[in-house]
C-alpha cells in the first residue's frame, strides 16, 4: 500500500456496506483530522483532538462510533455532548446519514428549548446514540429517563465552547454517572489550559492530534482598518458598501452589542439579523433559517452563538471588534474561504488595540495587512447590492400536521402565477414551516397561502421581517 492510500476511507477496517455508503455520500479522501484521529478512535483509545469547524471532525468521531456499534443491542452505547442545539442537530443529521448502512440504528437528539414529554417517549425505545446539550442530558439523568450503564463512548464536541458557556459543572455531574471503563473523545477548536485540565481529569493516556488551525493565506484575503471609537459603525457600513458581500457574518464580543448594531444597520436601510444567547430558541431558529435561505445577507453574532454553525458559501467575515484571543480570531475568519472558494476577512481596531494585532501576527506567523479607510469607495448601487435576494414566509403548520415541502410548493405554484424556480429553501419543523421566496413575489406568495389552502387545510401565514 502506498502512502496516499492511507488517506482514503478504504484504508480503515470498515465493512463493505459502510464504505459503499461513505462513497455515496462523497466521502472518499479523509481530511487531515479524519486521517489522524480515526485510527486512534477505531482502536478504542481515548483521543484529544484540536481541529477547527469545517475540518470534518464530526465524521471522525461518528464513523468510529458506528463502526463499533452493536445495533442488535438496544442500549445507549454512545453519548455526544455539544454546546448548542444547532450543533447537536447537525451532528445528529450527519450520524443518520453515516448510519444508513446499519439497519435500525436509533439516534436521538436531546436539547433544551424543546418539550421534555416527547423526549421521554423517545427514550423508552432505548436509542443507540444520544446527542445533546449538557443541561438537558443532565435533566434526563436526574429523572432516570436516560440510562447510560452500557455506554462505551463519550464525545465532548466543541469542548472549549462548552467550558466558555459555563457547562463545566454540568459536564462533571454527567461524567460522574458514566461507566469508568469507557472511551472518551474530546474535540476542541482551541487549546486553552482548561481543556488540558479536563482531559487530565477524564481521559486515560489519550492520543493527541493537533491539526494546524491556520488557514490557507491564498484563500482568505485578510485586511485590518484602524479607526477611532466613534467611527466603528460608519466604517463597518463603508466596508459593506465597498466590498458588497452577498453573505457575511459580523462578530461582536457582547450580546447587547449584536442587538444594537443590527438595529443601527436597519435604520441605515441595511437588513441585518442578530444571533446571541439572549434569544429564545424559536427566535434563534428563525434567524438562522432567514440567513441560510438568503432572506438576509448579514448575520451579527457572538463567538458562542456562532460556534458550530455550518454556514456554506460565506463570502465575508467582519470583526466589528477584535477578539481578546488570537486563536479565536483565526477561528472566526476560518468560516470564509472554504471548499476551495476565496474568502474575505475584514477587521476593525483602535490604536489602543494594537497589542491584539501584534498577537495575531505572532500567532499566524506572518504580518497583517493594514489598509486606510480612505481607500473604501461607495458605488451608487451599494445599498441595493446588500438587499436580501429572498423573503421568508412563516406557516403555522409543520411535520406534526403532515405538511411536506411538496405541499407548500404545490400550493404556491398551483395557479401558475409563481414559477417553481422563484421558490427557495423550504424548512419543515415540528409545528411550523418556513419557505423562502424571491423578494419581488413575497406579498403575492403571502396572499396565495393566506387565502388558499395547503393540502386542503388553511394555515396562518406571515412574512418575517
Amino acid at each position: 500500500m502506498n502512502s496516499t492510500d492511507t488517506t482514503t476511507f478504504s484504508s480503515l477496517p470498515l465493512t463493505a456496506e459502510f464504505l459503499n455508503n461513505l462513497k455515496s455520500l462523497g466521502y472518499i479522501e479523509m481530511t487531515v483530522i479524519q486521517s489522524q484521529s480515526l485510527p486512534i478512535a477505531i482502536e478504542g483509545k481515548d483521543l484529544l483532538a484540536q481541529a477547527k469547524t469545517g475540518s470534518g471532525k464530526t465524521a471522525a468521531f461518528a464513523i468510529s462510533i458506528l463502526h463499533k456499534l452493536e445495533s442488535q443491542t438496544y442500549k445507549t452505547q454512545a453519548l455526544v455532548l455539544c454546546p448548542t442545539r444547532e450543533l447537536a442537530d447537525q451532528v445528529s443529521k450527519e450520524f443518520r446519514l453515516l448510519a444508513r448502512a446499519i439497519p435500525n440504528t436509533n439516534i436521538l437528539t436531546l436539547c433544551g428549548g424543546k418539550p421534555i414529554g416527547p423526549q421521554l417517549a423517545s427514550l423508552e425505545r432505548n436509542p443507540h446514540i444520544v446527542v445533546g446539550t449538557p443541561g438537558r442530558i443532565l435533566k434526563h439523568l436526574e429523572k432516570g429517563s436516560l440510562e447510560l450503564e452500557a455506554l462505551k463512548t463519550l464525545v465532548l464536541d466543541e469542548a472549549d465552547r462548552m467550558l466558555d458557556m459555563g457547562f463545566y459543572d454540568d459536564i462533571s455531574l454527567i461524567i460522574d454517572q458514566l461507566p469508568k471503563q469507557r472511551q472518551t473523545l474530546l474535540f476542541s477548536a482551541t487549546y486553552p489550559d482548561e481543556i488540558k485540565n479536563i482531559s487530565n481529569a477524564i481521559q486515560n493516556n489519550p492520543g493527541d492530534v493537533r491539526v494546524e488551525s491556520l488557514h490557507d493565506e491564498s484563500k482568505i484575503k485578510q485586511i485590518f482598518y484602524e479607526i477611532t471609537k466613534n467611527e466603528r459603525t460608519d466604517t463597518l457600513i463603508s466596508l459593506l458598501l465597498h466590498f458588497q458581500p452577498e453573505s457575511s457574518v459580523i462578530f461582536c464580543n457582547r450580546k447587547q452589542q449584536c442587538q444594537d448594531l443590527a438595529e443601527d444597520l436597519r435604520q441605515q436601510g441595511i437588513h441585518a439579523l442578530a444571533l446571541h444567547g439572549d434569544l429564545e430558541q424559536r427566535q434563534r431558529d428563525q434567524v438562522l433559517l432567514q440567513f441560510t435561505n438568503k432572506s438576509s445577507a448579514i448575520l451579527i453574532a457572538t463567538d458562542v452563538a456562532a460556534r458550530g454553525l455550518d454556514i456554506k458559501d460565506l463570502q465575508a467575515v467582519i470583526n466589528f471588534e477584535l477578539s481578546q484571543d488570537p486563536e479565536i480570531h483565526i477561528h472566526r475568519i476560518g468560516r470564509t474561504g472554504r471548499a476551495g472558494s476565496e474568502g474575505l476577512a475584514l477587521s476593525l481596531y483602535m490604536p489602543s488595540e494594537t497589542p491584539k494585532l501584534i498577537a495575531i501576527e505572532k500567532y499566524q506567523k506572518r504580518p497583517v495587512t493594514v489598509a486606510d479607510v480612505s481607500t473604501l469607495t461607495i458605488s451608487d448601487d451599494g445599498f441595493k447590492k446588500l438587499e436580501p435576494l429572498m423573503s421568508t414566509l412563516h406557516i403555522s403548520g409543520g411535520r406534526k400536521n403532515k405538511v411536506r415541502a411538496g405541499d407548500i410548493l404545490g400550493a404556491l405554484t398551483a395557479n401558475k402565477e409563481i414559477a417553481g424556480k422563484q421558490i427557495g429553501k423550504i424548512d419543515i419543523l415540528d409545528i411550523v414551516s418556513y419557505v423562502a421566496v424571491e423578494k419581488k413575489i413575497a406579498k403575492k406568495s403571502l396572499n396565495i397561502l393566506s387565502e388558499g389552502k395547503i393540502k386542503g387545510r388553511k394555515y396562518r401565514v406571515r412574512l418575517l421581517k
